[in-house]
């Protein structure tokens, strides 16, 4: 671990953090951006594991922070996008330890990750801030890059030992490629769906108003590719939509165990689409291979049609 950023006296660091795995649990991976209140000097740190959950990342990327900081007490600006970590650091904190690690219904998880938590944020003076995640904010998308690049690098270690004998998982029968595109006459999406008896290209849209957003046309592209294929069978589904495949392999049965309500208790937007696909996806067996910076010659293809299909509204 890199010593502390250097700073005025007092210390002042500000701090974004993120974490995840995919899927849920699975390998995963944190990471952390801290920018040095005096210089504005930057410092990235990010790590992972082969087989962790989400929100023993998002712990540890607050923790691995606030342990760079190693020179002295500072004051903390901290950023986080889960409302796990913040609302257990300032709300929920204090009534584990007075009931000695303890809550008062069932059972205390990541108890050894709070009590790291715990010790390491008492040496220094922290405020916790709740940011919208993938909303724009340039350090919390880069804390989010961070950790993204952390699960890879366990996928890829794990590939790496992984027996070579053996037989291999049989590929999936189909391949689905979605494509989303927006325009001031609403909203277009294209799917492209391969298996053994060829290809075959859907499209379809949405009109201009609050209906036609790019996570309402993933949902309804990916609805439609799957409502297309055959019950039973296993599709391989591209996209670029990280809302599209965290929801659906990560965040979709939290949401439906909550009555639809996210972990901070608001509504599940577009949940008569989540619901919708939520049925198609009980009927075959799908997987979402992690597309991001690659080039995919099918995605480009959809290009075009998509916005075909936004422009031909009414």
């Amino acid at each position: 671990m890199p010593d502390a950023l250097p700073g005025s006296r007092p210390c002042a660091v500000t701090i974004y953090t993120d974490g995840g795995a995919d899927p849920n649990p699975g390998p995963g991976g944190w990471g952390a951006v801290l920018v040095d209140g005096a210089s504005g000097r930057e410092q990235e740190l990010r790590g992972g594991e082969p087989r962790t959950t989400n929100n023993r990342m998002e712990l540890t990327a607050a923790i691995r922070a606030l342990e760079a900081l190693r020179q002295q007490p500072c004051r903390v600006e901290m950023h986080t996008d889960s409302q796990y970590l913040r609302r257990g650091v300032t709300e929920w904190l204090p009534g584990w330890i007075a009931r000695g690690w303890r809550r008062k219904a069932g059972e205390l998880q990541n108890e050894d990750l709070w009590r790291r938590l715990a010790d390491v944020a008492a040496r220094h003076d922290v405020r916790w801030s709740w940011v919208k995640g993938h909303a724009g904010d340039p350090r919390n998308e880069r804390a989010d890059q961070l950790a993204t690049a952390a699960i890879r690098e366990q996928r890829a270690a794990a590939r790496a030992v992984a027996p070579k004998a053996g037989p291999q998982a049989a590929p999936p029968e189909h391949e689905v490629f979605l494509r989303v595109s927006m325009t001031p006459r609403g909203g277009g999406w294209a799917a492209l769906l391969r298996g053994a008896g060829g290809e075959q290209v859907l499209s379809g849209g949405l009109p201009p108003g609050a209906a036609a957003t790019s996570n309402a046309l993933d949902l309804s592209a990916a609805t439609a590719a799957l409502e297309a294929l055959p019950a039973g069978a296993s599709v391989a589904v591209h996209t670029a939509s990280d809302y599209l495949r965290h929801g659906a392999s990560r965040w979709l049965p939290g949401w439906r165990q909550r009555g639809w309500k996210t972990q901070e208790g608001g509504q599940v937007a577009n949940r008569p689409l989540w619901e919708r696909l939520a049925a198609a996806l009980a009927t075959h067996r799908v997987t979402w291979p992690d597309v991001k910076g690659q080039e995919i010659e099918e995605l480009d293809r959809l290009a075009p049609i998509a916005k075909a299909a936004a422009t031909a509204r009414p």
